[in-house]
């Protein structure tokens, strides 16, 4: 069945609110606007005004024995909390009294409550103070709703139900649903993650995805009769056709899209109660404004000029030192850039190294050369807003880097900072240009392209050194961060990880990280994409997560790490980028349904990134994890992990063939009397390199086993583990070493295979030489089992998500 709703109705309540200069619904609107979404049971109500005696018959015409008052004011939204909400016999003279008196408490009692609370004083009341605080809340208040009582049927923990959409800056309209009343703010800061509340994007999720999240809340278990004691108060068609009116409201009244008049700003009905089979909504507020304008899109086929230049410029080299720019120019020619592709910007010179130099933009306008791919800007900040209109003017390049620091991060450097961006924005406009150039910063390290052959970065090779002479081995990733410094760090501390590109993205004053995504998405060069967050720019997440739908439908993996998860932790990322860190449990869940792994942890980002490099051509089925260990601490330890908030792992109900095959293998070595067959199984510190290839190859061939994690002890006397002379007896080199035999089933196998090698420095060779091999190599089992938990969940979310898209 098709959702009836009356949009040109609800465009008309918006319309009609804003001409009385509201940006606001009163309660008794919100329900006429519930009524035009297709709502079924809405409760009648009846707005008493200030001043105005309602007859007798009137007052009582409501059904039922009692009525609900409510006090209607537009800064008052917590009314219960003041005395707001009273339940009274549905008399005459009782309603007026109760009347009466909300309209002298109520002000009384909110007027108290903002004195004692100054930081949360509206703006409106500011400045204001005892009796004249108190007399401007009266004079707002509108008067008292009169509302139908509807008894619930169960005033039970979980019975009541709230539903809202919240226009957010960085992802658009969020719907979310779950536990309601008075205590909803609590329920979701108590009750483990996806518990109490679930969120997502009306553009992203279709009605049946979005009951699919709320099934797995406690919400939903209590209203369906799944908890002991508890019967099923409202079907699962209602629910849906609930969710599809909220989708439908947010996808029509949001930013989103250029038709809307009006933004639903926030849209509450919490609680909605349940009568006899009927959703009956208790409150609801609505705030909205009107529609805003758009910025010009930039020209995102220029980034193809940014990461792979044929003609490059750079402006801030020091002949004399030095200085980042003349490390910048260093490292693009140490990658291998063609010299005589290049052109350096200083005054005085003809030549520096070999390369020309031209005074500024206007000669090489002069000299007839060619329009540069990439301009690399590293001067002070203070010269870039010039800079920047200079480019443009000129139609001098394609793409621009501003490595410049400072530029929008100090309240001294805004204006300047808002300089560049106004003057970005006209070029876009110019009908004589097409779009201007694409800027990657302020602020940033600019990109490693090791297509591109170029490496901007300002960190000298006696701090960071890198061998570049012979041709670099590099997977087909890239890793993109808003923290230049994050990537060094990740970089130097997991050399292993050799992305295609590293991008560093800055304040993003102009390139975006939607940009990024939506550029690889569709790259033929990276079938992984990483990427390090702090913030969005407005509307740019809603992109970003579009973008990484699009890479999972065309069969990449996306690791993802949002920074700013705690209140103290977005006050360190906006000081730190001048941009601003959204809700994270908002991005969190928009990000995730999209289609990305979200890691937890620095660690566990590169951990992620490292499996999903590794691991992208292995075919992963389910859930279930058959885990190998030397050492019986570690067994405990990875069972201990197999679960968390974040994913649900299974260990593997071993076949009767595997069961045999393992004992045969065991009973070879007498080690079956020492070994009970378990998952996960300890093999004893006795078994040596052969007993741990072929437990694993035995695992893997288990048609119930979705993934392999070998834990081998380093230390054992049995196992043939250290950097040293193929005779020795404990070299790694040897034929029927573990590295070999571990590489040649990885070769050979479809199954994934992750090791562990717990052990100090000794044994980093043989961990550097498994990588080598394609196979994954964690320090600790815990940390392997959540990682790789965390990986095959995005995996089989991916793998839903194809499916569905599949099915249109």
């Amino acid at each position: 069945m098709v959702l009836d709703i009356d949009f040109d109705s609800i465009e008309q309540i918006f319309s009609n609110a804003w001409d009385q200069g509201r940006d606001f619904l009163f309660e008794f609107e919100v329900y006429e606007l519930l009524a035009k979404s297709g709502a079924e049971t809405l409760p009648r109500a009846r707005l008493i005004e200030r001043g105005v005696r309602i007859p007798d018959d009137e007052l009582v015409a409501m059904p039922g024995e009692k009525s609900v008052l409510k006090i209607v004011s537009p800064y008052i939204v917590h009314k219960t909390e003041v005395g707001g909400v009273r339940v009274v016999d549905k008399a005459p003279d009782k309603i007026r009294s109760a009347v009466r008196r909300m309209l002298y408490e109520v002000p009384e009692n909110y007027a108290a409550g903002l004195a004692r609370a100054q930081e949360s004083l509206p703006a409106h009341y500011q400045g204001l103070t005892g009796d004249t605080l108190t007399a401007a809340v009266s004079r707002d208040i509108k008067g008292v709703l009169q509302v139908q009582y509807m008894p619930p049927d169960s005033a039970a923990f979980g019975n009541e139900l709230i539903v809202g959409l919240r226009h957010t800056r960085e992802f658009g309209t969020i719907l979310s649903a779950g536990l309601g009343g008075t205590d909803t703010e609590l329920y979701a800061k108590r009750f483990r993650k996806g518990q109490a509340i679930v969120a997502a994007s009306p553009a992203m999720c279709t009605k049946e995805r979005f009951f699919q999240l709320y099934r797995k809340t406690i919400s939903y278990r209590k209203l369906a009769g799944l908890t002991r004691g508890q019967r099923r108060i409202v079907t699962d068609e209602q629910l849906v056709e609930c969710f599809e009116s909220f989708i439908r409201m947010g996808n029509t009244y949001c930013c989103e899209n250029p038709e809307a008049v009006f933004v639903i700003d926030e849209l509450e009905i919490n609680p909605f109660a349940f009568s006899d089979f009927l959703m009956v909504p208790l409150d609801g507020m609505c705030r909205f404004s009107k529609q805003k304008r758009t910025v010009p899109k930039r020209p995102l086929s220029k980034i193809n000029n940014l990461l792979h230049p044929v003609r490059m410029g750079i402006i801030g080299v020091s002949s004399t030192r030095k200085n980042f720019g003349r490390i910048i120019l260093d490292n693009v020619l140490a990658q291998g850039f063609d010299p005589e592709n290049m052109v350096i910007f200083k005054k005085g010179m003809a030549q520096f190294q070999g390369i020309d130099c031209l005074p500024d933009l206007a000669a090489l306008e002069n000299r007839g050369k060619v329009k540069l791919d990439l301009f690399i800007v590293a001067v002070e900040a203070d010269q870039v807003p010039a800079l920047v209109e200079d480019v443009i003017k000129k139609d001098a390049a394609h793409a621009v880097m501003l490595i410049s620091g400072g530029l929008g991060e100090t309240h001294d450097s805004k204006n300047k900072a808002g300089r560049v961006v106004d003057a970005i924005c006209k070029a876009r406009t110019r009908p004589d240009t097409d779009g201007g150039p694409v800027f990657l910063g302020a602020n940033c390290m600019g990109v490693i392209s090791l297509p591109g052959s170029f490496d901007t970065w300002f960190i000298p090779k006696e701090k960071l050194p890198k061998d570049r002479s012979r041709p670099r081995s590099f997977s087909r990733a890239a890793l993109i961060s808003q923290s230049g410094a994050f990537m060094v760090y990740r970089s130097h501390q997991c050399p292993q990880l050799a992305p295609a590109y590293m991008i560093s993205m800055g304040n993003q004053t102009d390139l975006t990280l939607g940009d990024m995504m939506t550029y690889f998405k569709d790259s033929d060069q990276v079938d992984v994409i990483a990427v390090y967050a702090e913030g969005f720019n407005y509307l740019d997440g809603l992109a970003f997560c579009r973008a990484v739908r699009d890479a999972v439908l065309a069969g990449k993996e996306v690791v993802f790490y949002k920074a700013g998860r705690t209140p103290e932790g977005q006050a360190a990322t906006s000081s730190h980028t001048a941009s601003l860190a959204g809700d994270y449990m908002v991005c969190e869940s928009c990000v995730s349904q999209a289609g990305a792994i979200v890691a937890r942890t620095f660690s566990e980002f590169q951990e992620l990134m490292l499996l999903a490099e590794t691991l992208n051509t292995k075919i992963i089925h389910g859930n279930r994890l058959a885990a190998v260990s030397g050492a019986g601490f570690e067994a405990v330890g990875m069972a201990d992990s197999i679960q968390s908030d974040d994913f649900t792992m299974e260990f593997a109900r071993f076949g009767n063939k595997t069961i045999a095959d393992l004992r045969s293998v065991l009973a070879a070595k007498g080690l079956d009397r020492l070994v009970t067959i378990s998952n996960p199984i300890d093999i004893n510190p006795a078994a040596d390199d052969q007993v741990h290839s072929d437990i694993a190859a035995i695992l893997c061939r288990d048609p119930g086993v979705d993934a392999v994690i070998l834990s081998m002890d380093p230390m054992s006397p049995a196992m043939q583990t250290l950097d040293t002379a193929p005779e020795d007896r404990f070299s790694m080199h040897h034929k029927d070493a573990i590295l070999q035999r571990l590489t040649h089933l990885n070769n050979n196998c479809a199954t994934p295979i992750v090791a562990v090698v717990d052990g100090g420095r000794l044994y980093d060779p043989l961990r550097d030489a498994l990588m080598a091999g394609g196979i994954p190599v964690f320090n600790v089992c815990d940390g392997a089992v959540a990682a790789l938990s965390l990986y095959i969940q995005g995996r089989l979310r991916a793998h839903t998500i194809r499916e569905l898209d599949d099915k249109g």
